[in-house]
């Protein structure tokens, strides 16, 4: 017994030091993700970069962190999972990233999990909604906005339990985002005692809609769950205001579908946008009655004069303004698993007007519906 016990503490020792957290003490904290840049929905790349840059910027002019600056490196998929690999391996092993954040897309993320869970990094504010993200066991994803879930029940909520709709069908991508949202609505429907009205997918990254077109006029849907991608869904409801079947059908779309970019698309394809519903899962962001957006708006006007204000920014720089709060409250040497401890314990009123709570592996656990009229969203209540 005597003999062993020099054995085990060296173990005991060896085992201390490889599974010791890193310490990251440069001056430039390296914050990394990967986006869609280019491509098909590149306009989530701008808002993302826009909305966590014109709050990191103003971090680092004002010294907020002291003798430490946000450096964010950003590194364009095209929302293609296999670019998000190598980007992600870069940014973790050659880069050595401190944390990874905002993060767009559900097949993105998906496709690196492998990664995430051998490595143990803080994974912060994804944009997207999947459930393999809420998952408790995962300590090391903290998700800042509500799942899809609860943006589809939402919907399903207003369009038949407030509105006496009964007769809704889908249309979504083809892919883990799309059956995201395609299961949580036969949930919602099942819930309810409701049968799916009709279904169509399309190919990621395409605007290939016609088949999916043909499998859901037909049943003359009163509603449409729509789980795509913002040019996709514009080509869809366009050809559909076309179509007498749906003349009078309310496209709903969760808030992956951008609903900014997608207003503009309609106004481009000179298509009206009435019976557009759009869930979100930040407030509107031109509501100044919060202070906090009335900070986003003047730092995006500062830092990004020229971008346009919308959801996906605002939800971006909510979200990179509780990481810097979490990093300014580490104590002592900062390690990821401090940083993981201080964004789950982030004060629940530290974004002025807002409400948080860490549940379900996420900080907001709120949706918004709205509706565009007069050239702005409206809240539906």
């Amino acid at each position: 017994m005597i003999k062993r016990i020099p054995i085990l503490i060296f173990i005991l020792i060896i085992i201390s030091v490889y599974f010791k957290d890193e310490i990251f003490s440069n001056n430039q904290i390296k914050i990394g993700t990967s986006l869609p840049k280019s491509g098909i929905i590149k306009s989530w790349g701008s808002s993302v970069t826009a909305g966590a840059n014109s709050y990191f910027n103003y971090v680092n002019e004002t010294n907020m962190l002291k003798d430490k600056k946000i450096d964010f490196l950003i590194y364009d998929d095209k929302y293609e999972p296999e670019l998000t690999i190598d980007n992600i391996n870069k940014l973790i092993f050659t880069d050595k990233v401190y944390a990874l954040f905002g993060l767009v897309g559900t097949p993105t993320v998906k496709n690196i999990l492998p990664i995430l869970y051998d490595e143990d990094i803080p994974f912060f504010a994804a944009f997207t909604g999947a459930s393999f993200l809420r998952n408790k066991k995962n300590d090391n994803f903290i998700n800042f906005r509500s799942s899809y879930k609860q943006e589809v029940e939402k919907l399903v909520s207003y369009l038949h339990d407030k509105k006496g709709l009964s007769k809704i069908a889908v249309f979504y991508q083809n892919d883990d985002y799309g059956e995201e949202g395609y299961v949580s609505l036969l949930e919602s429907l099942e819930k309810r005692k409701l049968s799916l009205s009709a279904e169509g997918s399309y190919k990621r990254n395409t605007l290939s809609i016609t088949h999916a077109f043909n499998e859901i006029q037909h049943a003359k849907p009163e509603a449409i769950i729509m789980v795509g991608a913002y040019k996709t869904n514009a080509l869809f409801i366009k050809k559909a205001k076309q179509s007498e079947s749906m003349k009078d059908t309310i496209f709903c779309n969760i808030s992956f579908g951008d609903a900014n970019a997608m207003i503009s698309e309609l106004d481009k394809m000179k298509t009206d946008s009435n019976n557009l519903i759009f869930s979100q899962v930040v407030p509107n962001y031109l509501n100044t009655k919060i202070p906090v957006i009335q900070e986003y708006q003047a730092l995006m006007k500062k830092y990004y004069p020229n971008e346009k204000l919308g959801f996906i920014s605002l939800e971006a720089f909510l979200a990179s303004k509780v990481l810097v709060n979490a990093i300014s409250r580490i104590k002592g040497d900062m390690t990821r698993e401090k940083l993981l401890h201080t964004l789950k314990t982030t004060p629940p009123e530290m974004l002025d007007g807002l409400y948080m709570k860490f549940e379900n592996s996420q900080l907001l656990n709120n949706t918004y519906l709205f509706e565009y009229k007069d050239l702005k969203f409206k809240e539906l209540q």
